[in-house]
């Protein structure tokens, strides 16, 4: 387990890094053109480089799905997608559908990169639970053993020697 979270840990922040993606600074226009919601989402990254997955999922959600919504009119990929295909000659249709395509292809990997980190987040808890029951385990291994030394055996509850049955006697 311990393995796996540092494999996923750094997969997760060495792929986002190499991204070169950036937070809005604070006060910025872009970060003030943003519903207050999505403001108050962003404003704890503001300026940071995204490099794990809470930060993905904030920027996912929070920056490029406003802004596909704005793009699109509330419209998905596939329904712009469609009307595009029903109207061949609208070019300024076209331009939005693979821009919508384009940011909406971004989101769902920045939302693959926050899934993952968050596997590797339980898996963070689960080798400290693991390494904590370990420790556990062990102390009251020591604690058998040392109980074992002390114990004398006719006073084990399972173990010590064995009493000879005696048949009652026929007279």
């Amino acid at each position: 387990m311990t393995w796996a979270y540092t494999f996923v840990n750094n997969q997760v922040t060495t792929q986002l890094s190499e991204q070169k993606i950036f937070f809005p600074a604070a006060g910025s226009p872009a970060l003030k053109a943003l519903p207050p919601a999505d403001q108050a989402a962003m404003t704890p990254y503001a300026g940071q480089q995204l490099t794990n997955g809470a930060q993905a999922q904030t920027y996912a959600n929070n920056f490029i799905a406003v802004h596909l919504n704005e793009i699109g009119g509330g419209k998905t990929y596939s329904q712009l997608s469609a009307e595009s295909l029903a109207n061949p000659s609208d070019t300024a249709l076209a331009a939005k559908v693979d821009t919508v395509f384009q940011g909406t292809t971004l989101r769902g990997l920045l939302l693959n990169a926050y899934a993952f980190w968050q596997i590797g987040q339980i898996l963070l808890i689960a080798f400290i639970i693991a390494y904590i029951a370990g420790a556990i385990m062990l102390v009251l291994s020591l604690f058998g053993l040392w109980h074992s030394r002390r114990t004398a055996p006719q006073e084990e509850l399972f173990g010590g020697p064995k009493r000879p049955v005696t048949q009652p006697s026929a007279s």
